[in-house]
């Protein structure tokens, strides 16, 4: 969980001031990026990261100075959030995959490998656009991702704030909401975590939950040809129980055999802000192991 006491605006920007900010063109718009250079391998594959659905880049925010460390560290904001253009509708899996696809192919040199890492609804793309991938997709790792069917469990209760709510009702309604959907129950909602989720909110346009529902992950497994790994909250609200969580393990496994899926303790859905030194510790250590 954060720790600076600096005002949740001046933290966030004083990350974005140490990235490079990079747009790539899809057909009607652009989509934003931002990139980390690496402090001790800046010549090795990046780490692209995909956030959740109505996210943005600084879903990653408490992570990225840790793994900036070890990668170069390139975050997007997906199609038709954050800083990103909108795009046409109707809306697909499929469709806002291969956006994001064009996107890293403007991003790298031809063939040049990757890691790809995709939190929630940016797992459940990320999983199509490892798929779409042939060899230069070196690993995908899943963080409390969707697209698991029926076992994924539809969170009841979430809120959107009226336009006419003052700004305390409005807090009121986004914290409600990350403690049913985001955090552990006995987790504390500090001020940045909540300054993320209601200023993503606010820029969301894609509705996200429809695609999140389906099995989009299970079928684009069989076509990975990337190592893939997995990381969750032991709460996650969205995993239908620990029970569950374990059939995504046997799912990866099936599919991998000894494929890493690590179970955070205590950690809800939005488990690398709860817990960050513990995740990055995780995938760290995941992406080490395929090297070996």
């Amino acid at each position: 969980m954060n720790t600076n006491t600096q005002r949740p605006e001046k933290t966030l920007q004083t990350l974005a001031n140490r990235a490079q900010r990079i747009t790539t063109s899809f057909d009607g718009g652009n989509m934003v990026w931002h990139r980390w250079d690496s402090q001790i391998e800046p010549d090795g594959p990046p780490l692209i990261l995909l956030h959740g659905g109505f996210g943005s880049w600084t879903h990653w925010a408490l992570v990225i100075p840790e793994l900036q460390k070890h990668y170069t560290v390139i975050a997007a904001d997906l199609p038709g959030l954050g800083a990103s253009d909108d795009v046409d509708r109707p809306h697909s899996a499929e469709q806002l995959a291969g956006i994001v696809k064009q996107g890293i192919e403007q991003l790298l040199p031809t063939n040049a490998p990757f890691h790809l890492v995709g939190f929630s609804f940016g797992g459940m793309l990320g999983s199509v656009i490892a798929a779409s991938f042939d060899h230069q997709c070196l690993t995908f790792t899943a963080v409390g991702a969707s697209g698991f069917g029926d076992l994924h469990y539809i969170v009841d209760g979430i809120e959107m704030p009226a336009a006419e709510m003052s700004e305390q009702q409005t807090q009121a309604i986004h914290i409600k909401n990350l403690r049913l959907l985001m955090f552990a129950p006995n987790s504390e909602i500090d001020a940045l975590g909540l300054h993320i989720h209601q200023t993503n909110v606010a820029r969301g346009r894609i509705k996200s939950r429809r695609m999140s529902v389906t099995d989009a992950l299970i079928k684009a497994l069989p076509h990975i040809k990337a190592r893939i790994g997995g990381i969750w909250g032991e709460l996650d609200s969205t995993g239908g129980g620990l029970d569950a969580i374990h059939k995504r393990a046997a799912i990866f496994r099936q599919q991998q055999p000894g494929a890493p899926f690590d179970i955070i303790d205590g950690a809800g859905h939005w488990v690398m802000y709860e817990q960050p030194d513990t995740f990055t510790q995780i995938l760290i250590k995941q992406l080490k192991s395929f090297d070996k």
